[in-house]
């Protein structure tokens, strides 16, 4: 029984990733969590169970795409890039554009939105599009973890154990800071990964011309950071004052929609939340059948570096957010609080799915960007990003991880 519910994972995982006949890419995990509860292979309660967990984090999740959509159709992530020259600054200055993008908005949004932007960046300034194309997804790895709302992960942790934005800070703000600046100094070593710059044009889907560089507006400068500063502030300091995380999004939404009379429907990302939902059940079941908690288990740096390898391994094989939901019933304590194996864990989902492009649903929607924009990525060209940039860089903040845990209780 658990080999069929492993099967049916691994199924509703790969057809998301092909999407066969063009369906869309809930079909299969609907599909197959509909055999599994068919099957007897899981249970209503189990159902339940495993998707109450996800009701907080995939409402933030469907307020958060397009309150990033929002703010690109406002022009301010336009308004950032053209702060940038073609000088020195231009290649860390949309390395930190990215870094703090993603951990505001969440890594889904940071490569829907970006990914985009710098390739119009790489023809403006005559760079390489594959080369800057790349940013977004990198940090969708490496800086997926500063804060809950970073990272659907992340949500489903806090929702689950009560784990809130300070406490994300104090374990996993330092070790996520090393690798983003790890990240950066192996990304400019890895230039000649990508393809020599060249002037063209960006013409974005629909037939539009050239992208010509953005008039400067002041005004949407300081609107657009006023409200991404109180958004910031509503994510930390909300959930202490009972504030959920999708509340702070859905008014920001509504200012915004107030202030470009723009309604993005499209933008919702109701296929993503169905996907997240029916890997959640499928997980669920498997998780009943797996024992992992001789690999999962266990405290010290030893543990530690086996907890985070096996989880970025699960995350590349499965996508992170089923191998996350795999990995947590064999991360808690008794009275189901996290004990200290969760963030080893959390890490090598969110930083560890870097040699596959299948590894996280952002790095699908990342794929299709560049595809829709003419940029063609193979899956040997990530692989060798992975290992030469994300892979050292999640190392790095790994050892960082490590070396704070007995500050912080976890020695």
């Amino acid at each position: 029984m658990t080999a069929i519910r492993v099967v049916l994972l691994l199924a509703a995982v790969a057809g998301a990733v092909a999407r066969p006949l063009r369906l869309p890419a809930f079909v299969a995990p609907a599909a197959c969590s509909a055999i599994a509860l068919a099957a007897g292979l899981v249970s209503l309660g189990q159902v339940g169970s495993a998707l109450r967990p996800l009701a907080a984090p995939l409402g933030f999740l469907l307020a958060a795409i397009p309150l990033a959509v929002l703010l690109d159709r406002y022009g301010y992530f336009q308004q950032l890039a053209g702060l940038f020259d073609g000088g020195r600054l231009l290649v860390p200055g949309l390395w930190a554009l990215a870094t703090g993008t993603v951990a505001v908005l969440n890594l889904d949004a940071g490569v829907v939105l970006l990914t985009p932007l710098y390739l119009r960046v790489a023809d403006q300034q005559g760079r390489s599009r594959a080369f800057l194309g790349f940013q977004p997804v990198l940090l969708a790895l490496l800086a997926s973890s500063f804060l809950p709302v970073s990272n659907l992960t992340n949500l489903v942790v806090a929702a689950r154990f009560g784990v809130g934005p300070l406490a994300v800070l104090e374990h996993l703000a330092l070790p996520s800071a090393a690798a983003c600046a790890v990240g950066y100094l192996c990304y400019r070593a890895a230039g000649g990964v990508a393809e020599p710059g060249r002037r063209t044009s960006v013409r974005p889907p629909g037939g539009a011309g050239p992208v010509d560089p953005p008039a400067r507006d002041r005004r949407v400068l300081a609107v657009g950071s006023l409200v991404v500063a109180l958004v910031l502030a509503g994510f930390v300091l909300g959930p202490s004052a009972g504030i959920a995380e999708w509340e702070v999004a859905l008014v920001a939404d509504l200012v915004l929609v107030g202030l470009t009379r723009y309604l993005p429907l499209r933008a919702i990302p109701w296929d993503t939340a169905l996907v997240a939902a029916g890997l959640a059940i499928l997980a669920a079941a498997a998780a009943t059948g797996l024992h992992l908690g001789a690999l999962l288990g266990g405290s010290g740096p030893v543990a530690a570096l086996r907890q985070a390898a096996v989880s970025a391994a699960g995350a590349n094989v499965v996508n992170n957010l089923p191998a996350l939901l795999v990995a947590l019933p064999f991360v808690s304590s008794s009275g189901g609080h996290a004990s200290c194996s969760l963030w080893p864990v959390l890490w090598g989902v969110n930083a560890g799915p870097s040699l596959l492009v299948t590894g996280s649903l952002a790095s699908l929607l990342w794929l299709d960007s560049m595809r829709r924009f003419g940029v063609r990525v193979t899956a040997l060209q990530y692989f060798r990003m992975g290992v030469r940039v994300a892979l050292p860089a999640a190392a790095a903040g790994l050892l960082v991880l490590i070396a704070l845990a007995p500050a912080l209780g976890c020695g």
